[in-house]
């Protein structure tokens, strides 16, 4: 097979309470770009999903703790031409309720392009705003696809990728030296899903071929920017292969791949890939494997 193949694997361990109500985290974030993306019910025009920025992160912080919104976008050099926030008290059964009662057109204006957000106890911080200047390709910046851009993936690629890697798990492997023994049926992650494909249009549209991003993100940084709660993440990458048969043949024929395709440890996967353009014409393609927080 002609293709190029990185692996990497990244593994968190958080002690039990370090983190608090994480399953309102990710109801907040998917009821949030929902709204955007369904344009407040049908009641206004679409918006694209909102990026994930550590400095509006930074800025909800200070919002948190008393510090009003606009100086604390100026104490960490934010300058915003568009601005939306919201302070929220939420809990994982009520999370989409109370994103629907927030001014919903202000909460999808069209000019917003990113968001931070903290959180103490029910209550969170939300930061919308939109940069004078486009933030430098360089360090905040989290690109998560949408589900319109989910779309673009042909389901027989997706569905033949899943059935090999459960075949692969069911009946065990050769990793290199290692027997791997039969492991559990993967699932399909819809949000995992649009992890891997942002990925894969990053490095499409970018240029480059690396598990960490342009912006120094890691996998697991993009896994946590989507509002999954993990506790383990891995991922393969490959470029070329026109096919699921021959990007899975390929992973399995190297050690570290066929590690995170058996690792018995994951349960969800997340399948994507992108065209490349010009003289790079083949696809590149993503899984981003993950064991959630219970």
């Amino acid at each position: 097979m002609q293709a190029a193949l990185a692996r990497g694997f990244w593994r968190d361990i958080f002690l039990c309470c370090a983190l608090t109500a994480g399953a309102a985290r990710a109801d907040v974030v998917t009821a949030l770009q929902s709204l955007r993306v369904g344009g407040c019910g049908g009641t206004a025009a679409a918006a694209a999903f909102l990026q994930r920025n550590a400095t509006l992160d930074q800025a909800a912080r200070q919002w948190a703790g008393g510090t009003p919104p606009e100086a604390a976008l100026r104490s960490v050099g934010y300058a915003p031409k568009a601005l939306a926030t919201f302070d929220l008290t939420v809990d994982a059964a009520t999370t989409d309720e109370l994103l629907r009662r927030v001014d919903c057109h202000k909460a999808a204006d069209p000019r917003l392009r990113e968001f931070g957000m903290f959180q103490r106890g029910p209550r969170w911080w939300l930061v919308l705003a939109a940069a004078h200047a486009p933030t430098p390709a360089g360090r905040n910046s989290i690109m998560v696809a949408s589900p319109a851009h989910s779309a673009t993936q042909a389901p027989q690629k997706v569905s033949r990728q899943l059935e090999l890697i459960n075949a692969a798990r069911a009946g065990g492997a050769r990793c290199g030296a290692h027997e791997e023994g039969p492991a559990p049926p993967v699932r399909l992650s819809a949000r995992l899903s649009d992890v891997a494909l942002a990925h894969a249009t990053d490095m499409a549209r970018r240029d480059y071929f690396a598990h960490e991003d342009l912006s120094g993100h890691s996998p697991a940084d993009r896994v946590r920017a989507s509002g999954y709660e993990e506790k383990l993440v891995g991922e393969n990458i490959a470029y070329g292969p026109q096919s699921a048969d021959e990007v899975v043949r390929g992973w399995l024929d190297s050690p570290g791949h066929c590690e995170n395709i058996m690792d018995v440890r994951f349960s969800e996967v997340g399948i994507a890939y992108a065209p490349g353009s010009g003289s790079k014409s083949g696809l590149y393609w993503v899984q981003v494997f993950a064991a959630p927080r219970t």
